[in-house]
């Protein structure tokens, strides 16, 4: 490379922590880009097995160059999996709140409460930001009811209706649980209003309306499966926005926890995804599911990297997992001796793999929550590890990152059936030792094996 004369140095010299560093990056985006690697590896090593390290090199911060190359590799596959992906249109949210006014008659409810957030965004497009105000009782039910000075900026959000929607104002010295159970809106009927509350809404909200008069119940039922049960264009963001997602952590096995997590957050932004969380943890670190570090720890060749990441594409959400060893690890030949200490970390892996499969095998229609955790949790406990299994193998995602229906083993009353999208994610936690844990996203399809929506899973330790 072009740069004034370079200086040479031994390639397996550990007196520079930069010149590791770099190696180490580099492998790390060549992770997925084979072909890229090995291009990189023809400029920075010359046929004697020195590294050169031009002038320029010297004063490069390996941490953006590790960056720019991870989004680099990203965006040259072309993003397919954003092919043919698009926001949900008004026609999808109209058909939503239609089958949403056939559960209300279904479960005898005259009305579905809500407030600005992952359900609103569901039915209208508002979610919390889009409709944050200063004081707490203004910011219930905005397509319904809203302060008189608020009634006009509520008209203006640009909810995807086809027919004008309707307002009641109140104004700051009523009660406004009164001034609607007293409005037009429920003029008609001859009995107390029935309302159904959707489970974000705030306790004071439902004791105000209960004691206006209005008779309370809780989501449930039909009205709760309404978003439970996925159409094919929520099934294709989700497909997208998680296989998208599965693709940029396979980019990172270097640097530490922190700069993994930082450079995975920018490459997803690259492809055009909003990431909203990142759990990076290396070996011992991993023993606490969701961490709880200070990411500091640094990248060694026999680490077990084990990343959860999730990302919002058009309002739907990835959450995915992988558990494995760093490239410049090398798999070991089956004919030598594997180490003790990673054979543990392999032996768990695979227990926890085949966890994951027995739970996706159980994962179709007319089986339980339940019975998917317990295909999981059998197969960890039989290993000798259920005491290390500590939480639930799964729970629906959607619009929201965790939403019901939850796959935990006492979840019996739910019952799988065919659009529900759940993730697999069993583990097993070592305390100081190392974690496992395996994450894909999934939907059910009647009584067949559910469909993938990550991509694919995880193949071994080294292809994950």
């Amino acid at each position: 490379r072009d740069g004034g004369p370079p200086r040479l140095e031994p390639t397996k010299s550990r007196k520079s922590p930069w010149t590791r560093l770099l190696i180490v990056t580099l492998m790390g985006c060549g992770l997925v880009a084979t072909g890229y690697r090995s291009s990189l590896f023809s400029s920075l090593f010359n046929d004697r097995g020195l590294r050169l390290l031009p002038e320029e090199d010297a004063i490069r911060d390996p941490l953006a160059e590790f960056g720019a190359c991870a989004k680099r590799n990203l965006l040259e596959t072309g993003l397919p999996f954003l092919k043919d992906v698009a926001p949900i249109d008004v026609p999808e949210f109209e058909n939503r709140r239609d089958r949403l006014a056939q559960a209300l008659v279904a479960e005898d409810v005259d009305a579905f409460v809500v407030e600005p957030g992952y359900t609103f965004k569901y039915y209208a497009n508002v979610s919390q930001p889009e409709w944050e105000v200063w004081e707490s009782e203004s910011r219930q039910i905005p397509h319904s009811s809203a302060l008189l000075f608020e009634a006009e900026r509520a008209r203006l959000l640009g909810m995807p209706f086809v027919d004008e929607i309707q307002i009641v104002p109140w104004e700051e010295h009523w009660n406004p649980y009164e001034t609607l159970q007293t409005s037009d809106v429920f003029h008609q009927l001859d009995r107390r209003p029935r309302l159904m509350v959707d489970e974000e809404m705030r306790d004071f909200i439902q004791r105000g309306l209960g004691n206006a008069g209005f008779e309370i119940t809780g989501l449930k039922g039909r009205v709760e499966e309404v978003r439970q049960i996925k159409t094919s264009k929520e099934v294709a963001i989700l497909r997208a926005v998680n296989t998208g997602t599965v693709e940029a952590v396979r980019l990172y096995p270097g640097l530490t926890e922190t700069q993994i997590a930082n450079a995975l957050d920018d490459a997803l932004r690259a492809a055009g995804l909003d990431p909203f969380f990142d759990i990076v943890l290396f070996d011992e670190n991993a023993s606490n599911p969701h961490g709880g570090t200070n990411g500091s720890k640094v990248l060694e060749a026999e680490t077990f990297v084990l990343i959860d990441v999730g990302a919002h594409l058009y309002g739907y959400s990835s959450d995915i997992c992988r558990t494995f060893f760093p490239p410049f690890f090398p798999e070991p030949a089956q004919d030598q001796g594997t180490p003790s200490h990673i054979a543990e970390k392999l032996r768990v892996w695979d227990i926890v793999f085949e966890a994951q499969t027995m739970s996706i095998h159980q994962m179709r229609e007319n089986s339980t929550a339940a019975m998917v955790d317990i295909a999981a949790r059998d197969v960890i406990s039989q290993a000798g590890y259920g005491e290390a299994f500590t939480h639930r193998v799964g729970h629906g995602i959607g619009i929201k990152a965790h939403e019901s229906p939850y796959l935990n083993k006492g979840n019996t009353g739910a019952w799988l059936k065919t659009g529900m999208t759940f993730t697999s994610e069993p583990g097993i936690y070592l305390v100081d030792k190392f974690g496992v844990r395996h994450e894909d996203v999934l939907l059910v399809d009647s009584d067949n094996e559910p469909i993938l929506l990550t991509g694919s899973r995880a193949e071994s330790p080294w292809r994950p």
